[in-house]
């Protein structure tokens, strides 16, 4: 059977050693830059747990449904707006246990996909020894000067700093003010991974609630400061329930969910060609995950003709074809991503396993080769032992 991979973020380049993104804005200066951008994943590798002593996150729990949410908080003390094709529920500070403005933020399947805590006076990090020290280890991904002009007690520009941090499946993220006494939280946010970049306190709308708090003197607007998508919201927001529900990320996988979400997404249109490419490769991977592999192939080739040569697209069309019992073309194309990825593990395998009966002594060198790529993970261990056994009897 051949192997598809997909990844977990949209655009994974996460590696050890990936530098972080380091900015310093001053005020008034244009701004358009994204975070990370829409081509790369949240930048989390090799950073410690997300260990905080706040008790921010413990409210509700991520991936929780809204009817579960509403049992511990009542629908009369939450102000309720549209999120996109979702909702944000919030609770004011003066209303709630972190005595911060307390956003939830559910898609449209009811699920809490995200959460937001600002302190638009700041927290004072003093008392928390364990948040402290995870900042210390954490090198920040964005610095930049930060108006704040409504809290009394500090000067109206001081020096900002975004962290990240998080665990296999979500992203925690803090906007830090840096004064020499003490640092100061005035955002925090934890998501899962697909939706980490609607979660950035870098985000302008989110910088807004700092200087527009709901029960503070608003603070000097600046319009050019904190990042803007440059996708429609809509298709970033779609995208990500499809991989949500692709990679089961809250509960039971769902190809259906996912193959909706991907067509709302393509719908709503995207401006970069990595996009529109990527959004028909997901949902060519969802129409094979419901066996439909005509769709499947369908999509996948478009994919192709927006942004051709990209090996794991090849390579999960060879896996397609394959199902469909077209066997030349499904060589052909396991063949391409090799070539232009020669280090591409799970092509190489899928390779050898296609001209297995056809070409033994090359199915040998791939099988070889894909054993010399993936040794020591962990996760390959199961198919290591198989092409292990196949290769003894090919010889």
């Amino acid at each position: 059977m051949y192997a598809v991979r997909v990844s977990r973020t949209p655009f994974d380049t996460r590696a050890s050693g990936a530098k972080p993104l380091r900015l310093w804005l001053l005020c008034g200066l244009g701004l358009s830059l994204l975070l990370s951008a829409c081509e790369t994943g949240a930048p989390k590798t090799n950073l410690p747990p997300s260990a905080s002593d706040l008790i921010l996150f413990k409210p509700a729990t991520i991936c929780a449904a809204k009817s579960d949410f509403l049992k511990t908080h009542p629908a009369s003390a939450l102000k309720t707006q549209a999120w996109g094709s979702g909702q944000e529920l919030m609770s004011p500070a003066d209303q709630s246990p972190s005595h911060s403005d307390e956003s939830y933020f559910f898609d449209e399947d009811g699920l809490l996909v995200g959460a937001l805590f600002t302190f638009s006076s700041s927290l004072d990090l003093a008392p928390y020894p364990v948040l402290r020290q995870t900042l210390k280890v954490l090198k920040p991904i964005l610095e930049f000067y930060l108006n704040v002009a409504n809290l009394s007690s500090k000067a109206s520009m001081a020096s900002s700093a975004l962290y990240q941090t998080g665990d296999e499946k979500s992203t925690t993220q803090y906007l830090v003010l840096d004064t020499s006494e003490q640092p100061a939280l005035l955002q925090a946010s934890i998501s899962i991974d697909p939706y980490w970049q609607l979660f950035s306190p870098y985000r302008r709308e989110f910088l807004e609630r700092l200087r527009r708090p709901s029960s503070h003197t608003p603070g000097q607007q600046l319009d050019s400061q904190g990042a803007e998508d440059k996708e429609p919201f809509l298709s970033l927001q779609q995208f990500a329930r499809g991989q949500t529900a692709q990679l089961s990320y809250c509960g039971p996988q769902s190809y259906d969910i996912a193959a909706a979400a991907y067509q709302k997404a393509i719908a709503s249109g995207f401006a970069s060609r990595v996009w529109q490419a990527e959004v028909h490769h997901k949902l060519g991977l969802a129409w094979e995950g419901k066996g439909q592999h005509e769709k499947a192939k369908k999509e996948l080739l478009q994919s192709l003709a927006i942004r051709p040569n990209t090996p794991e697209i090849l390579n999960n069309l060879g896996t397609v074809y394959g199902k469909l019992g077209d066997k030349a073309n499904a060589l052909a194309s396991f063949e391409k991503a090799v070539i232009l990825r020669p280090n591409y593990a799970i092509a190489r395998y899928n390779l050898a396993e296609a001209i297995e009966s056809t070409n033994p002594r090359r199915a040998i060198l791939e099988y070889e080769t894909y054993i010399a790529l993936v040794e020591g993970i962990s996760e390959e261990a199961s198919r290591i032992a198989l092409v292990k056994q196949r290769v003894k009897a090919l010889k």
